[in-house]
């Protein structure tokens, strides 16, 4: 006696699967890269990042390149809108927008967009795991597979100069961040790069992420390495930018659905 007939596979073609957007005007671009940095000021206010008034995302307005767009100088991650982000000029000169910009924070953005034509985004906080790792002065070591996706595919900038303010610094930090994904600032922070607000959004949750579990399984024992085959090969698989947006879709569609009020 048989059993009943098991069901048949779908077609893939008939299952969906998100992929990065194609855009058929600059307008239209512009608003997706400002929707999505201020959904990811909003993820990394939840997530913690946020401290005083340090920690910024800055996205590259898709027609004026040398032109980026930034969170509000003093306003909540959680509170920011699309309406509320600024335009700011390569001089941290506001060109559009409400609200002044940290000049600080924007000068070091500005040096690493100018000197990566390639990076829409850039992510720099003062989150609690990676100050502790910068304070270290150490890197991520491949010790899981995430961490494995920044095996020499990150730098250490092993200098602390105070607040950074001059473009001279900005230059520095570009030009040791060269073309890597991202940079551990001595006794400083993280910072990330990406060619979309997510991709730079997700390296930099990672990376937070990675800095917890390095300095977690280093305070329990001796954290065992990956070896180097096996990171670089790691890394090539789960180290591209397209990996980056995808796997930070999930984080998007849930503070778009439950705060549609960003998008305003």
């Amino acid at each position: 006696m048989h059993g009943p007939t098991p069901p048949l596979p779908l077609p893939t073609d008939r299952l969906q699967f998100a992929m990065p957007p194609m855009h058929e005007s600059v307008e239209d671009e512009r608003r997706h890269r400002k929707e999505r940095l201020a959904g990811a000021l909003r993820i990394f206010g939840r997530l913690g990042f946020e401290d005083g008034v340090s920690g910024h995302i800055t996205a590259r307005d898709p027609e004026f390149s040398d032109c980026f767009w930034v969170n509000p100088f003093g306003m909540p991650f959680r509170h920011v809108t699309v309406s509320d982000l600024v335009l700011a000029n390569q001089d941290g000169q506001v060109v559009e927008g409400r609200y002044h910009v940290n000049q600080a924070a924007f000068t070091v953005h500005a040096q690493v967009h100018a000197a990566r034509p390639d990076v829409v985004a850039v992510a720099h906080c003062h989150s609690v795991h990676g100050r502790a790792l910068a304070a270290l002065g150490e890197l991520l070591e491949p010790i899981t597979q995430e961490s494995c996706a920044f095996y020499e595919d990150h730098a250490l900038y092993d200098s602390y100069t105070g607040v950074s303010v001059d473009a001279e610094e900005g230059r520095r930090i570009a030009a040791v961040l060269g073309s890597r994904k991202a940079l551990v600032l001595r006794n400083h922070g993280l910072l990330t790069v990406g060619d979309s607000v997510d991709a730079a959004a997700w390296w930099f949750v990672s990376m937070e992420r990675s800095c917890q579990v390095q300095l977690t399984a280093q305070a329990a024992g001796r954290p065992v390495r990956i070896d180097h085959r096996m990171a670089v090969a790691t890394r090539e698989q789960l180290g591209g930018d397209l990996v980056a947006w995808i796997n930070y879709q999930p984080m998007w569609e849930d503070v778009s659905r439950s705060e549609p009020g960003l998008l305003s």
